[in-house]
């Protein structure tokens, strides 16, 4: 099952077509299927992050990102509004109050077998009915120097809703994470 969204351009270094599971937990040795925090009606399942992705997944678990890129679908207004000011095609932004966690968080990367994985119907994520092990794990720190060397831009912000607005409101293709746990929205009312 695929939306059609189209995937997010290549970044420098990307490496092979694989799935990822990411985790601050380097003793992982089986991924079992559950049902997620986020959506208690889904079906029990690992799920996976393909490579071309990852990146997405480059912060501590529980920082609240964006994450923008350039499709092809977004309109000239919305190229130029997001990406007129950078030669970079994917863009992320967290808050400045995450910025000592992304500085300072180790991330494990496990790779995990293909077989009995289909693709969900959100681009870059598959999923698996069946518990799996993982192939090998990886280990990487320096997130921001990660992204830099990438070719991804970071962006830091005292607050990502004004910025979130206006991409939620686009033609670009994104994706939010953890939304939850960030700063309370400045236009909040109390």
């Amino acid at each position: 099952m695929t939306t059609g969204r189209p995937p997010a351009p290549p970044y420098i270094g990307e490496g092979p077509h694989a799935l990822w599971h990411v985790s601050e937990d380097p003793t992982i040795e089986r991924f079992v299927p559950h049902v997620p925090a986020s959506n208690r009606d889904a079906p029990p399942a690992v799920w996976a992050i393909d490579t071309r992705h990852l990146p997405t997944f480059w912060f501590p678990r529980d920082c609240p990102r964006g994450c923008i890129w350039l499709s092809g679908r977004e309109s000239a207004d919305d190229r130029e509004r997001f990406f007129g000011d950078t030669d970079a095609d994917r863009i992320h932004v967290i808050e400045q109050s995450w910025l000592p966690a992304v500085q300072t968080t180790t991330l494990h990367l496990y790779r995990l077998p293909e077989s009995s994985f289909a693709r969900h119907d959100v681009g870059g994520y598959w999923t698996s009915s069946t518990a799996v092990e993982p192939i090998e794990r990886l280990e990487i720190d320096d997130l921001v120097g990660r992204h830099a060397g990438a070719g991804i831009e970071l962006r830091i912000t005292p607050s990502i809703w004004p910025w979130w607005r206006q991409v939620a409101a686009s033609t670009l293709d994104f994706s939010g994470s953890r939304l939850r746990n960030a700063a309370p929205h400045p236009l909040a009312v109390s």
